[in-house]
């Protein structure tokens, strides 16, 4: 499609450019708290799920990293997070699992001190300790964590 406008007695041609759609990878941003308790990694399994992944969730509108992983692990591990001793682990990135393949998930890790008695609820069916032997029931971003923990001598 062409248009025209005349400005100050120019005249100005602009040709508008079909918008196309461009299929490219998706991202899923998450956060996620890494809690090692006798050398072994806190997992969680959600109802309908196969695989264990790292507890946390996504951000809602506003919320800083600290509001949303506490908000997250309540949800998810009825227990409380101490927002002041939140501390950056590492950000890992590989396939979502479930997803389409391109599909990639990020995932920034912290670790915390907390408050109360682990618990799975909401979405979660099971809680269960992983460590870096459990390549078949992890997902790939789990797996990455598991690798670096272990190579940091953290978990069995």
């Amino acid at each position: 499609m062409i248009v025209t406008f005349f400005i100050f007695a120019e005249t100005v041609t602009l040709l508008t450019v079909k918008e196309t759609t461009v299929n490219t990878p998706q991202s899923i941003d998450k956060l996620a708290w890494l809690h090692i308790e006798q050398r072994k990694l806190l997992g969680a399994r959600s109802y309908g799920k196969t695989a264990y992944y790292i507890p946390g969730g996504k951000r809602d509108a506003g919320e800083t990293d600290t509001q949303a992983l506490v908000r997250e692990i309540q949800e998810e591990l009825s227990v409380d997070l101490i927002p002041t001793s939140l501390c950056y682990a590492g950000s890992f990135q590989a396939q979502a699992y479930g997803k389409a393949a391109g599909t990639m998930v990020k995932m920034t890790c912290y670790y915390a001190e907390y408050n109360g008695d682990l618990l799975p609820a909401s979405e979660i069916e099971e809680i269960r300790w992983l460590t870096s032997s459990d390549t078949d029931i992890s997902s790939s971003a789990t797996l990455m964590i598991l690798a670096q923990l272990k190579a940091q001598d953290l978990i069995d």
